[in-house]
């Protein structure tokens, strides 16, 4: 699952996030041979779950390859830089941005691009009632919770506008992925036999792969389910050096499917892959070899995302009026003091120290450290160090007790005993549940553990709503708080932990918020309404002063990021928020 970032699409693209698994054949990943001298080879968990940008909800996907935004975000610096716009200008009072596009532009197919594209984007497919989409979580403006307009001015200048004050606004008006008119337009405008818009079974993974077409510097030159995505570079990409020279260099992207991290490794030590994530346990192993093997191991301090154990705190009941969580269940979670209890009772610093081998930091709050929002817990975030008394006095604090077995009993005598849901496949997070099993277990619960495939995972959480809790993560959304606001939205797409009705899905009764979520959601709306950065940094202080305290999310560690590239890949600029591959456009293969 991924919270949104405007910018970082090709770093979403890359395994360096929240790993989500597809069980595959090895033998069929090996790559296909090429005699292209300027091809990657990268690996991925998880294929594409689908071509169409504003469905997609995986944390693996190649959009970042296929699209451009009208600005873009400096992988090392954050700050803005003109892509497909090559100027922009913001009124006085901030609520008008008028972007200028590049002479010139065109699609991957040769077709012209202009602002007739970005009209319809926006107004066809982003802010369209009937195609759902996660983005219109953060593009609502304010408290009046209404959208930004588009109005076209000319062939290369159109204008965004809206009704108050938004700090995020040039941000997500500027950063989103244009989609083509002249090939979607038709799909949004005809509707099937439901009433709703062809678009939303359009550019499925299993269209042509040479009919997708977008505006960035590769297009898919082939697709093999469960085995790679093949990328060659866009003839009509807009990028030239300063010797009038097309970009990207590198002419060929070969997105190697590979199930599990024992086997991407030995991939790469075998040198079929020119990158590889490097988990923890393969640290000293591969920096060993880093001369020999011809690569350099880049470090980018903390990880940008979160990993979290989440908390079904939902009291709604199905289309069926059968309750989503266990009544009993669903008491305990949604007692402060128990999550609370839960969080003191899990050794993190352990999990740091045995399953990172010390390669990772604790994580407290959702908002990264590299944010100027974020809170340190110097400055008054609240922590949980492994106390497990101090869980225990909890527990007790708010009637639960113990059996002569050792056993944690709630008021009326269950047993407490619960699931922890994860994705299959990735070692580290199963170590994760083992301990975290382990430490609950001396506090006398039971914790059961159970591994789904990535769709079968999403489609629990996100459909069935049918969980106890789940050890998952949202990846990183830059510096710009406000990109995790479809998490902390209470109608959000990511709200994981009391998911509301969404559209399209089938009724749900007795859905109720917490007082303290709305209060969240108020102050994310509040903070996007503020132009002052000192009195947004407050009120974002006071959303992660709510969120520790109330824990629906219990984090656990950010992993240092060290990303493993060949050395015949010149032009890294790695960091923690851009990875390895942020400015691919001017990288090059040296031999």
């Amino acid at each position: 699952m991924t919270t949104f970032s405007t910018f970082h699409f090709l770093r979403r693209s890359l395994p360096i996030f929240l790993v989500f698994l597809i069980a595959i054949n090895l033998y069929s990943c090996n790559s296909p041979r090429s005699n292209l001298v300027a091809r990657l080879v990268i690996p991925t968990p998880s294929g594409p779950a689908t071509f169409n940008y504003p469905l997609n909800q995986s944390a693996y996907h190649i959009f970042g390859y296929l699209y451009d935004g009208l600005i873009n975000e400096n992988g090392l610096t954050s700050q803005l830089e003109p892509a497909l716009a090559e100027s922009w200008e913001v009124s006085k009072d901030g609520k008008k941005i008028i972007f200028t596009l590049r002479e010139g532009l065109k699609w991957s197919d040769g077709a012209p691009f202009t602002t007739d594209d970005i009209i319809f984007t926006y107004n066809g497919i982003y802010l369209n009632d009937k195609i759902p989409s996660s983005l219109k979580d953060i593009l609502r403006v304010g408290i009046s919770r209404k959208f930004p307009t588009v109005k076209k001015i000319d062939s290369r200048r159109v204008e965004f506008s809206v009704p108050e004050p938004f700090a995020p606004f040039i941000r997500f008006a500027g950063g989103l992925p244009i989609l083509p008119a002249h090939i979607l337009a038709e799909s949004v405008s005809t509707l099937d036999s439901n009433g709703k818009p062809m678009f939303l079974s359009t550019w499925g993974t299993n269209t042509d792969p040479k009919k997708i077409v977008g505006n960035g510097k590769y297009r898919i030159a082939s697709y093999t389910p469960n085995q790679r995505v093949v990328l060659e570079k866009n003839p009509y990409y807009w990028r030239k050096d300063a010797e009038g020279k097309s970009q990207p260099y590198i002419e060929q992207i070969v997105w190697q499917i590979i199930e599990n991290t024992d086997n991407q490794l030995l991939n790469f030590r075998s040198g079929d892959l020119d990158t590889l994530e490097i988990q923890p346990e393969a640290f000293p192993l591969l920096k060993r070899e880093e001369k020999r093997g011809k690569y350099t191991i880049y470090n980018g301090g903390p990880d940008s995302g979160t990993v979290f154990l989440a908390f079904n705190l939902n009291k709604a009941r199905n289309a069926q009026d059968k309750p989503f969580v266990d009544p009993i269940k669903s008491r305990w979670f949604n007692t402060k003091e128990f999550r609370q209890a839960i969080a003191y009772g899990i050794n993190r610093d352990a999990m740091t120290n045995n399953i990172y081998r010390g390669l990772g930091e604790l994580l407290h709050s959702p908002i990264p450290a590299q944010s100027p929002f974020y809170l340190s817990p110097k400055d008054g975030l609240k922590v949980y160090n492994y106390d497990p008394e101090k869980a225990k006095k909890l527990l007790l604090s708010v009637g639960f007790k113990y059996n002569s077995e050792g056993q944690l009993l709630d008021a009326e005598g269950h047993k407490v005993r619960f699931t922890v849901l994860a994705s299959a496949g990735k070692k580290v997070r199963e170590q994760m549940v083992s301990q975290i099993k382990q430490d609950l277990g001396k506090l006398g619960i039971e914790i059961d553990a159970q591994y789904l495939s990535f769709n079968t995972y999403v489609e629990k959480l996100r459909l069935t709503r049918d969980w106890d809790t789940y050890l998952g993560g949202f990846t990183g959304g830059g510096v710009e708080p406000h990109g995790g606001y479809n998490v902390w939205s209470t109608k959000g797409t990511l709200h994981s932990f009391n998911q509301a009705p969404q559209p399209g899905e089938p009724p749900i009764k007795g859905w109720v918020v917490a007082d303290w979520e709305q209060k969240i959601d108020d102050l994310y709306v509040q903070a996007s309404q503020e132009l002052d950065e000192a009195k947004r940094k407050k009120i974002y202080a006071q959303t992660q002063l709510i969120t520790t305290e109330q824990v629906p999310f219990i984090y656990m560690v950010n992993p240092l990021t060290f990303e493993a590239v060949r050395d015949k890949v010149s032009g890294i600029k790695y960091s923690a928020i851009g990875g390895a591959f942020w400015n691919l456009y001017e990288l090059k293969i040296t031999e």
